[in-house]
């Protein structure tokens, strides 16, 4: 058979348009596949909510458990709101020019008046995602940072004042550090890095958490005459479950910062995630067992979300090893920082200042130390956290100052003697109802 110069150019062309739609079904696949990872992730982040709240419901007082619910019920719920209102618009305007503030009206707009025009894929994530999953995939990250100063101030501070923070923190000054890394800001431009948010999401949160605990002062009755007294918990069974449900949530935490399904890195992430939790919780049991001499749950827990905290920062690019060590040295951080904590009389509930702030602190430093990428140096690290944390604690401790001397931040009393569920919410967590 003889083919002419028309036949080869037609199959030429043929080909052509085969491949051409190949690529096209390709890229549509691997669009869709990005983002339902992205979405479980996004699933996998929320989950985390209800890990706080067992943490703190476990870990607080009885008496308290339904205001401590409260709480960690409506936090995301405002997290998610406000950031949808400003924050999302704060934190990813897409410098042109690295700068420190900067803020996206066009997508504000687009947002609320013009979804029809929304891009299919967040161009600003190299297209891997709709917008719609990176808006809400980051949304739950923003809840997170306020649930974590819920924890430490628990039992004694005013709701109201309490719900006024979380909406003026999560709402502008949390997206307004974050825009500093990963809204391309000055910082990125520096070279500083959080791979899933050691700084930008937990230690902004913790610095936030000291600044509530140093204002909010104490409960009544946790130091006497220069002694440390335990408050028991509500329920310990609910503690391990909160913090089993919080190492579950911290594979869509750190899996979908990889912001695609790409099996080789993700695989590696959860793997690295996964190892620093365990060496965590190793290192809080032995550090708590050569503190206080004996077997100490709450430690061997709170060792655990260290170590998540911990890799967070470095987990796409820090091998299995050296997470290890990483791991292992927050927990026992996180156990010497409790202590000190107390012998300063500050008084945080679950811990929240010691996991997520001195562990958050040591993870992102860590990424100059034992980070696969030359580029990545511990000067660099350092001036991120230091610039960071000033901003975060200065904008926190003010705001929760100016509450104090308005509508003031604390229970009286009489309330916190006999429990908050009582007097603000009519109920108990816990009751036990026998028929006559």
């Amino acid at each position: 058979m003889k083919w002419s110069f028309n036949d080869l150019a037609q199959v030429s062309t043929d080909a052509l348009a085969q491949g051409a739609d190949l690529s096209a079904d390709i890229t549509q696949n691997l669009l869709t596949t990005n983002n339902v990872w992205m979405m479980l992730s996004t699933a996998l982040v929320f989950i985390m909510h209800l890990g706080f709240a067992g943490v703190e419901a476990g870990f607080g007082q009885a008496k308290n458990t339904v205001n401590i619910l409260f709480k960690n019920t409506v936090t995301p719920i405002i997290g998610i709101v406000t950031y949808a209102i400003c924050g999302f618009f704060l934190m990813y305007p897409g410098f042109d020019v690295p700068g420190w503030f900067g803020f996206d009206g066009a997508g504000w707009s687009m947002f609320w008046f013009a979804p029809e025009n929304a891009d299919v894929t967040a161009g600003y994530a190299d297209g891997g995602y709709t917008y719609w999953t990176d808006f809400l995939f980051q949304a739950m990250f923003a809840a997170t940072a306020a649930t974590i100063v819920s924890g430490a101030i628990a039992e004694r501070v005013k709701l109201w004042a309490y719900l006024l923070f979380t909406v003026i923190y999560v709402g502008i000054v949390y997206p307004i550090i974050g825009s500093w890394k990963w809204g391309g800001g000055m910082l990125d431009s520096w070279g500083f890095y959080d791979f899933a948010g050691s700084t930008l999401v937990h230690s902004v949160g913790g610095w936030g958490a000291l600044a509530g605990v140093i204002l909010v002062g104490p409960r009544i009755g946790k130091y006497v005459n220069g002694k440390t007294v335990d408050k028991p918990g509500a329920s310990v069974p609910l503690a391990v479950i909160g913090v089993f449900l919080l190492w579950l949530g911290w594979f869509g935490f750190n899996g979908g910062s990889v912001l695609s399904a790409d099996p080789g890195l993700v695989s590696f992430v959860l793997v690295t995630t996964s190892l620093a939790a365990c060496a965590g919780g190793l290192g809080g049991f032995l550090a708590g067992y050569f503190v206080f001499k004996r077997l100490d749950l709450g430690m061997v827990l709170n060792g655990i979300l260290a170590g998540l905290v911990g890799i967070t920062a470095g987990a796409d690019v820090i091998n299995p090893g050296p997470a290890l060590i990483i791991g292992f040295i927050a927990g026992i951080l996180v156990v010497m920082s409790a202590v000190i904590l107390d012998k300063m009389h500050l008084d945080d509930v679950v811990g929240a200042v010691s996991v997520h702030l001195t562990c958050g602190v040591w993870g992102t430093l860590a990424v100059g130390i034992f980070s696969t990428n030359p580029d990545h140096s511990f000067l660099t690290q350092l001036t991120g956290v230091a610039i960071c944390g000033i901003t975060a604690f200065a904008c926190a401790f003010i705001i929760f100052y100016l509450l104090k001397v308005t509508v003031g931040i604390r229970v009286s009393e009489e309330h916190e003697r006999t429990g908050l569920d009582s007097h603000e919410h009519g109920i108990r967590g816990y009751t036990i109802v026998y028929d006559e």
